[in-house]
């Protein structure tokens, strides 16, 4: 059932005094009143369980201003939330609650319900089998909306009636779902690692809940392109383009329709190869940029377009590679007081098998010309 009621339990089962506020409605001044009678009633020996609804809704003044009344147990604190609590509460608020997670109800669950709506009622349901199984689905595991529904399903006359009866003339719990909140944050969570768990159907299915949900096209078109070049990388470097293309489709056929391009994207991301060795060597190769940002490049590299530049050294040496057999010299690209790096490292799933392959035969070559040996000395 509701929070609301949950909390009301807890104050009856524990001889508390009730007392509820919404963060939506109320502010400082409603604040004080509740926490001024609280402590009142606690110097009778009794506390009161505060209920406050959309906790996250008070800013971190005003959920700091709990904390010296729960310390001294005038008030229990009893708050609801549709957010993330780890981001939507303040440190020390959390450090004093007990988080629970309120799951929906499960099938069995809801068919109680329905029970108790026809013992209620005092005659069954008007509904076939099939209709009762379709009432449980259209309520998608939330307490309320069975209730609900069965009592628009006792309104209706004649029966016994079926699922596409009851789809035509009730109407379906709305999604759960917040664009800007847990949900949006859950959601994408499950799309992203369905793509990268190689599982289409799963990734098809997350896509469509938050499009469903109202998602922004846009935004999960550029999650898509993320996760092309985040897991996927160069062991499919199709992947990239088509996310891409599948973006620039969507813009120009817009929704229904462009929700295709999307899909097919998903569908394709979660069947490729997948590796993330280029993002972990680029992060390697950040964290050396960081390290290491006053270090120039190597002279043998830098042009000298003035006398005075060529004195100095600048160009000395370089090695053009278009002449060098192969068309590859062997030089080295890093600043001389750090030494060659290796950040990146193919796997052998799909074509980062023929990017190692490459690799391998260059660092051969590097080492018959007198650069590092072709055991990569200098790895990172």
């Amino acid at each position: 059932m509701g929070k609301t009621t949950i909390a009301r339990l807890l104050a009856r089962e524990s001889g508390l005094r009730f007392e509820q506020i919404s963060a939506i409605f109320s502010g400082v001044a409603e604040l004080r009143k509740v926490f001024d009678a609280a402590a009142a009633l606690w110097r009778t020996g009794r506390a009161t369980l505060l209920f406050v609804d959309e906790i996250h809704r008070f800013n971190r003044a005003q959920q700091d201003g709990f904390l010296p009344h729960m310390e001294t147990g005038a008030v229990i604190l009893v708050g609801a939330t549709t957010e993330n609590p780890s981001f939507a509460l303040n440190a020390a608020l959390l450090s004093r609650a007990q988080v629970l997670r309120l799951a929906p109800l499960d099938e069995a669950a809801i068919h109680a319900l329905l029970q108790r709506a026809e013992a209620d009622a005092g005659r069954a349901l008007p509904v076939d089998a099939a209709g009762r199984a379709a009432l449980a689905g259209m309520a998608d595991g939330d307490g309320r909306a069975a209730l609900n529904l069965a009592e628009a399903a006792l309104a209706l006359e004649g029966g016994p009636h079926g699922p596409a009866e009851l789809s035509a003339r009730l109407a379906r719990r709305a999604a759960l779902y917040d664009r800007t909140g847990d949900q949006h944050f859950g959601l994408i969570s499950a799309l992203h690692k369905a793509v990268r768990g190689s599982d289409p159907d799963a990734a098809l299915y997350w896509l469509a809940r938050m499009l469903q949900g109202g998602e922004d096209p846009r935004y999960l078109a550029r999650r898509l392109i993320r996760m092309a070049a985040e897991d996927v990388g160069l062991a499919d470097p199709q992947a990239l383009g088509l996310a891409v293309a599948a973006r620039d489709t969507y813009e120009t056929l817009g929704s229904p329709e462009g929700d295709l391009a999307l899909a097919e994207a998903a569908a394709y991301l979660a069947l490729a190869p997948k590796s993330n060795a280029l993002y972990a060597a680029f992060k390697a190769a950040q964290a050396d940029a960081r390290e290491t940002a006053g270090l120039p490049p190597p002279a043998h590299i830098l042009n000298a377009p003035t006398r005075l530049m060529k004195e100095q050294g600048f160009g000395a040496g370089y090695a053009y590679d278009h002449d060098a057999p192969d068309a590859f010299s062997g030089q080295d690209y890093f600043p001389e007081r750090l030494g060659r790096r290796r950040y990146y490292a193919p796997t052998d799933r799909g074509f980062e098998q023929e990017m190692g392959a490459r690799m391998a035969r260059l660092s051969r070559l590097r080492a018959a010309r007198g650069g590092d040996d072709a055991d990569g000395a200098g790895e990172k």
